[in-house]
This record gives structure tokens, C-alpha cells and sequence, in this order.
């Protein structure tokens, strides 16, 4: 194993870490701006794959902006 295949893992294990601390926050808000989504978007494609428990985060959001539960901010 080498210097790159340690880094990618670590930034996988914290992509996926990530993910639903960043929904919970967006959605308890009930605002998403710009810059959520961008350290959303980040952090979801920082391995380059969406599994599925960052998947059903991410429908999260959908579903709430589809119901009005969830403003979008600064757009």
C-alpha cells in the first residue's frame, strides 16, 4: 500500500462521516445556501462514488425542498 491508496481511504472514511452531520444541520435550519451546498457537494464526491447511506442523505434534502420544508438561500 502506498502514500496515495492511505490518503484516498482517509478521505473516503471522512466523506462518509461527513455527509449526515452536514443534512442534519441543513435540514434542523430549514435554510440550504450556496455555500452549504457546496461543502455538501464536496464532501459527498471527495471519493469519487455516492453509496447509498450518502445517497438517502442527499434525497433528504430533495424531498424537504419538493415539500417547502426546505429553503434555498442565496440562489
Amino acid at each position: 500500500m502506498n502514500y496515495q491508496t492511505l490518503m484516498y481511504k482517509t478521505v473516503n472514511s471522512q466523506a462518509e462521516l461527513g455527509v449526515k452531520p452536514i443534512v442534519d444541520r441543513i435540514l434542523s435550519s430549514g435554510k440550504m445556501s450556496r455555500q452549504d451546498h457546496t461543502l455538501l457537494t464536496t464532501t459527498v464526491l471527495a471519493n469519487g462514488d455516492i453509496n447509498d447511506e450518502n445517497r438517502r442523505q442527499i434525497n433528504r434534502i430533495f424531498d424537504c425542498v419538493q415539500t417547502g420544508q426546505l429553503k434555498l438561500m442565496d440562489w
